[in-house]
C-alpha cells in the first residue's frame, strides 16, 4: 500500500508541476517534493511513518539522466547507480567498484547495461536468475516514459549473459 500511494502521490505531483508551469517537473525537483512530503508524514505523530523506500529516474534536459533515492526519514541523494532492498548494502558496493573502475562508462548500448544489470543481481543474490523471476524496467533519453521489459526480452538478455559466462 505505501509503494502504490508513493507511485500515485509522485504521478500527481508530476502532473500538478506541469499543469502549473507547462513543462515536465525535473527528477530532482520531484525527489526533493516527495522527500519533503516523506519527510512530514515521519515527523508527525498522527500519521503513520512510510515502510519504503524509492528510486526516481528520469532524464533532465540539461543535466541528462538522473537517479535519486529517497527514504522514509525525507532523506534523498542522487547517484549514478543505486539499489534498494535487502541486500542493498551489497548491491551498492557492487556498484560503487564498477564505477570506480569505469566499468559503468564502457556500457555502449541498451543491452549492455541490462545485462550487466542481471549479471550484478545475480551475483548480490549468489543465484541463477530465471525470466519469471525478475523485472527490469529501462529508461531511454529519447522517449519520455520507461517501460519494462517482456519476460522474453528478459530470458533474451539471460541467454546472452549464460553465453558470456559459459
Amino acid at each position: 500500500a505505501d509503494a502504490r500511494s508513493q507511485v500515485q502521490r509522485a504521478q500527481s505531483e508530476a502532473s500538478q508541476f506541469r499543469y502549473k508551469y507547462g513543462y515536465d517537473i525535473t527528477p530532482d525537483l520531484l525527489a526533493k517534493r516527495i522527500a519533503n512530503i516523506n519527510q512530514v508524514y515521519t515527523q508527525r505523530a498522527a500519521m503513520r511513518p512510510l515502510g519504503i523506500s524509492m528510486i526516481i529516474v528520469g532524464y533532465d534536459p540539461q543535466l541528462g539522466p538522473q537517479i535519486f533515492k529517497l527514504d522514509p526519514a525525507g532523506y534523498y541523494v542522487g547517484f549514478h547507480a543505486t539499489s534498494a532492498g535487502v541486500k542493498q548494502q551489497e548491491a551498492t558496493n557492487v556498484l560503487e567498484k564498477a564505477f570506480k573502475k569505469g566499468a559503468l562508462d564502457r556500457l555502449e548500448t541498451r543491452d549492455d547495461v541490462v545485462e550487466y544489470a542481471l549479471r550484478t543481481l545475480g551475483q548480490v543474490l549468489s543465484t541463477d536468475l530465471k525470466k519469471g523471476e525478475v523485472e527490469v524496467g529501462v529508461a531511454e533519453e529519447t522517449k519520455v516514459e520507461g517501460r519494462g521489459l517482456t519476460t522474453d526480452e528478459i530470458d533474451a538478455a539471460l541467454q546472452r549473459l549464460g553465453e558470456r559466462d559459459d
